[in-house]
């Protein structure tokens, strides 16, 4: 039985290699739907119908627990899959909770009534479907009061981190960064909603500055993944990893290779 970790392109192998780097024993199976990234321009009925469609090739090919490791099908299809209810013995869940946890300090599970918190004014740095669902600050609201959340879209950088464009990319960060600056000129902390976005993550904390203390998912949702499969150890298998995409296999092989600096092998979906 493999965890199955879905994203609409490459930014979810962020949170695979986190992943596999802090559970060595479990089998994962990556599918990214390279072939319609990237979802963050698309209407949340779009990303609904496109996730839930993943998500059940995943369940058939084995996967009993997948992790949404895509802000953007988190904030628009993960509450209404869980809502309608999944198959019996398989389970979903997305990435935000894991970083909303780390922000409130809490421990994973931890479900007592919202409070205070010493972080006040947070920086939301996403993709533009996930910055209109406001998602991200409806979960937080059920753990955290008193705290101001002001998001950025990020229009660009996703299209320029695939295309492998770091100029580009480096050059967006830095403009989305103070577009954010002049709305919250000191954010004690900033949260990359997005999984392609760690891997500006220098950049962005350059273009802050070292007061600003810099979330980003990979590390703790593999943390989470850990707690979650100290409770279900049937899950554990030999380490072993398959990747897929609806995309042209060759060339996200070749683009994988370089976002993670290791040879990935992509097979069609």
């Amino acid at each position: 039985m493999a965890v199955g970790i879905f994203d609409s392109g490459l930014g979810g192998l962020t949170v695979l290699d986190a992943a596999q780097r802090r559970l060595p024993d479990v089998d994962f199976l990556y599918y990214g739907d390279n072939a319609r990234a990237p979802y963050g321009v698309r209407d949340a009925e779009d990303v609904f119908q496109l996730t839930n469609n993943a998500v059940n090739a995943m369940w058939e090919r084995g996967c009993d627990l997948v992790i949404l490791a895509c802000n953007t099908a988190s904030a628009a299809a993960l509450r209404r899959m869980q809502e309608a209810g999944v198959p019996e013995g398989k389970r979903v869940l997305g990435v935000f909770v894991p970083l909303i946890e780390a922000l409130t300090e809490r421990e994973w599970g931890d479900n007592s009534p919202p409070r205070e918190v010493e972080t006040k004014h947070v920086a939301l740095f996403a993709t533009p479907a996930t910055v209109a669902s406001r998602a991200f600050q409806r979960e937080l609201a059920f753990r955290a009061i008193g705290v101001d959340v002001e998001a950025q879209s990020c229009g660009g950088l996703v299209d320029a981190i695939e295309d492998g464009d770091m100029i580009l990319a480096d050059a967006l960060v830095k403009s989305h960064v103070d577009a954010l600056l002049r709305k919250m000129p000191n954010p004690q902390a900033a949260i990359l909603g997005c999984t392609h976005y760690p891997l500006m993550e220098d950049a962005f904390q350059a273009a802050l500055g070292p007061k600003v203390k810099v979330f980003s998912q990979g590390a703790l949702v593999a943390e989470s993944l850990a707690d979650y499969l100290t409770r279900h150890p049937q899950m554990l298998g030999t380490g072993g990893s398959a990747y897929l995409t609806t995309g042209d296999a060759n060339r996200v092989s070749t683009r994988a290779t370089q976002f993670l600096r290791r040879e990935i092998t992509f097979q069609a979906a």
